[in-house]
C-alpha cells in the first residue's frame, strides 16, 4: 500500500490553539507531547502492512515546509509533498495523490489514505484492519474503515450497512445527524462513526471519480500535468486547480460507488475534532480534569485547562473548557465545544488576524513573533535560522527600521548591500526593494520597527524567493 497523508485542514474546532496557517496537525496534543499529530500518523506507517514506507503528503502550500521539517524530525522520511494552491477538500486531494502514485508505479498500486490528525492507540489492531482492507482493495472495493460507536456522538458522520459473505456493504452516509437519530443508531448495531480512512486502488478511484463526477476528474487530471516537480514538492498548477469542485471523498465518490465496503476498526481511534474529544483522551486528575501548562484547580471537575504562558487558578467550575494563547482566549461549555468553528466564523468576518496567525508565525527561513502594535506602527521580534534569508521584497505602504540584537545580517536595500552587527541597524523606505540574510553559524535576531499607513501581512511583493512562495 502507499501511505497517502492528507494535511490540508485548518483545524477551526481546535481554536484559537490551532489556526489556518498553522493548523492542529503540527501541534503535540496527545501523549508525553514528544510529537505532532502529523508524526504520529508518519511513524504508524512503520506497520508490516505497509511496504511503501515513503507516504505521498497533500498540504496547504504555505504548510510544505513545516511538513518537511517535521519529518526531519523523527528520522530519514522522505516523502512526495503535494501543495495544493487552493483548498479543495479531500475528494481532489485524493485524486492528485492518485495520479501522483500511478506516475511513480503500476495500475495495482494500492492507496491507504490516512487524515493527519487522528489518534490510534492499539496499532497492532490496526494492523489487522490494514490486512483485511487491502485484500479487499485487490477485489476491486472502496475500503473505508468503520468505528463502533460505543456513544451517541454528534460531532461524527455516520455509515449505515448491511452484511453479504462477511463483508459490510455500505448503504447510506449520514453527515452529523441530530442527536435523538444518533442514539437509535447506537442501539441497532448497524452503524459505523465515518473514520475518514481509505483503501483503494489509485486506479480504481480515478475510474469511480471519472465517472460519479467527471468535471472534478478532469480539473485534478489537468492540474496535475500541469503542476512542477521540484526536489520532493509537486507544486499544483493553480489556474486548473481552483476551477475543481470543492467536495470530500464521501459525496464525490463513496455515496454514489456501488463497490464501498465498510471493515471495523476496534484500536482506540478518535477523530480530535474538538476540544471535548482531547479532553476525553488525555490524563485526568481524580476530579476528571486535565491541565496542560501552569494550571492550579481547587472544588473543579471534568474541565479542560490548557495555559500556554501564564497561571490560570480554576476555583469552583465544572465541564468548561479554558484555552489560552498568547494572543486569545477560549472558554466554552465542554458540552457546547462543536460550536467553536462557528465563533472562527464570526471572527473572520470581522477580519480578525487571530483566525489565521498566532503571535509567534514560523516561517522557512525562521519565525517572527508580534511584540508590539498600535496605530500606524508595529514592532516584531525576527529571527532568521543561520544560511537563511528572507525573499527579496518590497513595501506599498510601510517602511521598516531593523536592529541587530544578535548575530551578523546582510541587508539588501536598492543596490546597495550593508553588513551588520550587533547593535547596528538598517533603514527600509517604503517601496525599496530589500531582503534579510543570515550568514552566520547562530541564529539572527532582529528587532523590527514597521511604520505606515497599512500594516498588513498581504503588503508584500515578492520578487525572489528560495521556497517557492508566489
Amino acid at each position: 500500500m502507499k501511505p497517502v497523508i492528507l494535511s490540508g485542514g485548518s483545524g477551526t474546532r481546535l481554536w484559537p490553539y490551532s489556526r489556518s496557517l498553522y493548523p492542529k496537525q503540527f501541534f503535540p496534543l496527545t501523549g508525553d507531547g514528544q510529537y505532532t499529530l502529523l508524526q504520529n500518523t508518519c511513524l504508524r506507517l512503520n506497520s508490516s502492512a505497509i511496504a511503501n514506507k515513503q507516504p505521498v503528503i497533500i498540504c496547504n502550500q504555505s504548510h510544505g515546509y513545516m511538513v518537511s521539517d517535521q519529518l526531519r524530525g523523527i528520522g530519514e522520511m522522505k516523502p512526495k509533498i503535494i501543495l495544493e494552491p487552493a483548498a479543495r477538500n479531500t475528494a481532489p486531494a485524493v485524486a492528485l495523490a492518485a495520479f501522483e502514485a500511478l506516475y511513480d508505479g503500476d495500475e495495482d498500486t494500492t492507496l491507504l489514505v490516512l487524515p493527519a490528525d487522528h489518534v490510534i492507540e492499539d496499532e497492532e489492531a490496526f494492523d489487522k484492519a490494514l490486512e483485511s482492507a487491502e485484500k479487499l482493495a485487490m477485489l476491486n472495493k472502496v475500503v473505508t474503515f468503520g468505528i463502533k460507536p460505543n456513544q451517541p456522538e454528534t460531532g461524527y458522520g455516520y455509515i449505515k450497512t448491511h452484511q453479504e459473505n462477511d463483508v459490510q456493504i455500505i448503504d447510506e452516509f449520514i453527515e452529523k445527524p441530530e442527536k435523538s437519530a444518533v442514539e437509535s443508531y447506537v442501539q441497532s448495531g448497524d452503524y459505523f462513526w465515518n473514520s475518514g480512512m481509505f483503501v483503494v486502488k489509485a486506479q480504481l478511484y480515478l475510474d469511480e471519480l471519472k465517472h460519479y463526477e467527471p468535471d472534478m476528474f478532469e480539473q485534478c487530471e489537468k492540474a496535475f500535468k500541469a503542476s512542477k516537480h521540484i526536489d520532493n514538492y509537486l507544486h499544483i498548477d493553480l489556474e486548473s486547480f481552483q476551477e475543481c469542485k470543492n467536495d470530500s471523498i464521501d459525496y464525490a465518490v463513496m455515496e454514489k460507488t456501488k463497490k464501498g465496503v465498510v471493515v471495523s476498526l476496534d484500536s482506540g481511534w478518535t477523530d480530535i475534532g474538538s476540544w471535548s474529544a482531547l479532553w476525553e483522551i488525555s490524563d485526568k486528575d481524580e476530579s476528571g480534569n486535565v491541565s496542560r501548562g501552569d494550571v492550579a484547580f481547587i472544588n473543579s471537575k471534568n474541565n479542560y485547562i490548557q495555559s500556554e504562558k501564564n497561571l490560570i487558578a480554576v476555583i469552583g467550575v465544572e465541564n468548561v473548557v479554558l484555552v489560552e494563547t498568547d494572543d486569545a482566549t477560549l472558554l466554552a461549555n465542554k458540552d457546547q465545544v462543536q460550536d467553536v468553528k462557528k465563533i472562527v466564523a464570526k471572527l473572520k468576518e470581522s477580519s480578525r488576524s487571530e483566525t489565521e496567525l498566532h503571535r509567534k508565525v514560523l516561517r522557512p527561513w525562521g519565525y517572527y513573533d508580534s511584540i508590539d502594535a498600535g496605530n500606524r506602527f508595529q514592532v516584531k521580534r525576527i529571527v532568521v535560522n543561520p544560511g537563511e534569508e528572507l525573499s527579496l521584497q518590497m513595501h506599498h505602504h510601510r517602511a521598516e527600521h531593523w536592529i541587530v540584537v544578535k548575530g551578523t545580517a546582510i541587508v539588501t536595500r536598492g543596490d546597495d548591500e550593508i553588513l551588520l552587527s550587533e547593535n547596528q541597524s538598517a533603514y527600509i523606505p517604503i517601496g525599496v526593494k530589500h531582503r534579510l540574510k543570515n550568514p552566520g553559524n547562530i541564529s539572527l535576531e532582529i528587532i523590527e520597527v514597521q511604520s505606515g499607513s497599512y500594516l498588513g501581512e498581504d503588503d508584500v511583493i515578492r520578487f525572489e524567493d528560495d521556497y517557492g512562495r508566489a
